[in-house]
């Protein structure tokens, strides 16, 4: 880390020159810095100070601050009470200030550094930045004040948990990422379902899933990973410490094969709409529905915690648009019963009638430009935030929306109210246009992609658009491929690590030396996983009577086999899918060199120097009944290499080891 942290800041340095400012740089940048001469190097071991009238609206945010610190760079804060010290780390709050609002600060950094705003929010922004700042100035703090504050109040992150398992670890981390970029809204898509022409076009067999624990509907919560309620709660509230509000979606009226394969009577009497369409016209609809969401909403500590609530309401059949604006306007009104802000996506613009909608303070998702008007939406009263889908959606290897955003263009030249690339950028601001969210949507259930390929698309266009997000429009701006070196060397959170980076080679059984393993017994390494691109290369001779399914490394999120199902051949197993390299049969016995080598693409097996195969590139093929058309599926077959430990307790590697590095490439 250390290596990374030095070669970081002599990148900032050539920076801060090409910039011609002397402006610490952090994601998002800071809307004003004023420089001081001299810097300031806080102490290893220190304090985080809060004042005693301030003590129960600021410890929470010291003890944060001190944990990260900690995790960082290993540094001990011990939270005190008290009044500002040289050396130190100062919190405090401030009267009410409109130049700041509600999530603004100001860090005046000299002899100390002073961290003040109206509210506890504030402050805990100011410590994201102070965290980054240390980062990438290891020398010392520049001296200076900052004043920092969001041009936009909603910043956000969507992600389908539903049509791909994530698990709360993840989902966890995932709030300290957003949160350490400044952004402050997740939404948590919690049902949905395949295409049914990739299940033979029979709804019946067709993927679904609701991932919320349910009493009053038992076998309604999908079995192959959810979430308790207790479980979802406590991560709300989790998140609400480090300042993001959980918006919970349960999708309805499409979107809802999960339900109408717990109970078929609610699915749509027209076959014509798809079994995963509820009947609008049912009662038993209306009243499962009601005792589902009343499920999460009710009694004196509900399962949904935050503010808000996204009912769904995309993409429903047009022919029903009247009866469906009755479904909206029931769930609308039912949801703000219990004291919360209903969220729904932008269907109005297609789905067309007679009976009125009362969006007035309603929070509206902008996903697509033909389903809503944004314009329309905003005359009407709504508040509106942007997840256009042609620039801000996210599908994984379905090769139809983007798969890595388009974070140049992004950078450049888009502006939150956008919603096309040839849209204009607002003159003036809107009161009631929010913000944006990032997208990811798994529609291609079963592709075989993992939790952190996942994370390699998200994670840099989240970084790419929190800028725009928090800053705005950036006259000052650095150049693009700065910004990005910038990105690569800024770490994802205090204490998370998900795309596995490894700084440099390391040598995990030094030269010379061999590990035996006798397939019940467990040798650690100090590097948990690598990620991509790198190379791992071991040299191995199995025993003459070795496991079958033998554990040869096995990490936080996957493990790497040998002599799978008694056929000497490797595989690797994570995310509930198992990958076998069928090409090669490693033999008992003798010493063979192997190299593994991965990206995001796919894995590569090389043996005493020849590539035996090539992991990458599966395509399926199927028949879309619907549209008379041919659809394809692509495999991702990639892995983010375990190396945490060799062997396992029950059915591990027999065997010797020696010669293990890892190397990112």
């Amino acid at each position: 880390m250390r290596h990374l942290i030095l070669c970081s800041v002599m990148w900032l340095c050539g920076l801060m020159m090409a910039v011609g400012q002397n402006v610490p740089q952090v994601i998002p940048a800071l809307q004003q810095w004023k420089s001081a001469k001299g810097k300031l190097v806080l102490p290893e071991t220190g304090k985080v100070i809060v004042s005693s009238d301030e003590e129960n609206e600021l410890k929470g945010e010291a003890e944060i601050l001190a944990q990260d610190l900690k995790e960082m760079f290993g540094w001990e804060y011990s939270v005190v009470v008290g009044k500002k010290e040289k050396g130190t780390v100062y919190l405090t709050l401030s009267k009410p200030d409109k130049a700041l609002g509600e999530e603004g600060y100001r860090m005046n950094i000299q002899g100390e550094v002073t961290i003040e705003a109206p509210t506890s929010k504030g402050v805990f922004w100011g410590t994201r930045t102070l965290l980054q700042m240390i980062h990438n100035q290891p020398e010392g703090l520049m001296k200076g004040r900052a004043t920092d504050f969001p041009l936009y109040p909603s910043r956000g992150f969507m992600i389908d948990v539903a049509r791909k398992f994530f698990t709360m670890d993840y989902l966890r981390d995932y709030v300290k990422i957003l949160s350490f970029y400044k952004l402050n809204e997740l939404q948590v898509h919690l049902n949905d379902n395949g295409f049914v022409e990739f299940f033979g076009n029979d709804w019946n067999k067709t993927y679904a899933a609701f991932r919320l624990e349910s009493e009053r509907f038992p076998g309604l919560t999908a079995k192959d990973g959810s979430y308790t309620k207790e479980e979802f709660r406590d991560f709300q509230i989790m998140a609400a410490r480090y300042g993001i509000n959980v918006i919970p979606e349960i999708d309805v009226p499409a979107h809802s094969l999960a339900f109408t394969q717990y109970n078929p009577r609610l699915a749509a009497d027209n076959k014509e709409y798809g079994m995963d369409h509820l009947d609008l016209y049912k009662q038993e609809v209306y009243d499962f529905v009601d005792t589902l969401f009343d499920e999460y909403l009710s009694g004196e500590n509900p399962v949904f915690v935050g503010p808000e609530v996204h009912i769904g309401t995309d993409e429903y059949n047009r022919k029903e648009s009247e009866q469906f604006r009755h479904f909206t306007n029931h769930y609308l009104d039912f949801v703000s019963k219990y004291g919360k802000t209903p969220r729904l996506w932008g269907s109005l613009n297609v789905m067309k009638g007679n009976t009125p909608i009362d969006l007035k303070g309603k929070v509206v998702s902008a996903w697509n430009y033909d389903w809503m008007d944004v314009q329309t939406c905003l005359d009407a009263g709504a508040k509106v935030v942007n997840l256009c889908d042609g620039l801000l959606y996210l599908v994984p290897a379905a090769h139809y929306y983007y798969d890595f955003l388009n974070y140049q263009w992004l950078y450049e030249n888009w502006m939150p109210e956008m919603m096309r690339m040839d849209d204009p950028k607002m003159t003036v601001r809107h009161p009631n246009f929010l913000g944006a969210m990032l997208a990811v949507w798994n529609d291609r259930v079963g592709n075989g992609i993992s939790e952190q390929d996942v994370h390699c698309r998200t994670f840099p266009g989240l970084q790419v658009v929190c800028e725009k997000m928090w800053k705005g429009e950036n006259a000052d701006k650095v150049p693009f491929e700065q910004f990005m070196a910038l990105c690569a060397t800024t770490p994802e959170a205090p204490g998370v690590n998900l795309l596995a980076k490894v700084d440099k080679q390391t040598t995990l059984i030094e030269a010379g030396k061999e590990v035996t393993l006798s397939g019940t017994e467990v040798v650690t390494t100090e590097v948990d996983e690598i990620g991509y691109p790198y190379a791992v290369e071991f040299e191995l001779c199995p025993d003459t009577t070795p496991n079958v399914d033998a554990i040869l490394f096995k990490g936080p999120h996957s493990e790497f086999v040998s002599n799978w199902q008694n056929t000497g051949k490797f595989a690797f197993r994570r995310d509930g899918y198992e990958f076998v390299f069928h090409a090669y049969r490693l033999p008992a016995g003798q010493w063979s060199k192997v190299r593994i080598e991965g990206d995001v693409k796919g894995t590569s097996l090389f043996v005493n120097g020849q590539l035996q195969e090539r992991l990458e590139g599966r395509v399926g093929e199927v028949y879309n009944e619907k549209r008379q058309r041919k659809d394809r599926f692509w495999y991702q077959e990639t892995l983010i290499f375990p190396l945490k430990q060799l062997g396992d307790t029950k059915m591990g590697f027999k065997g010797k080891v020696r010669n293990l590095v890892c190397i990112p490439l």
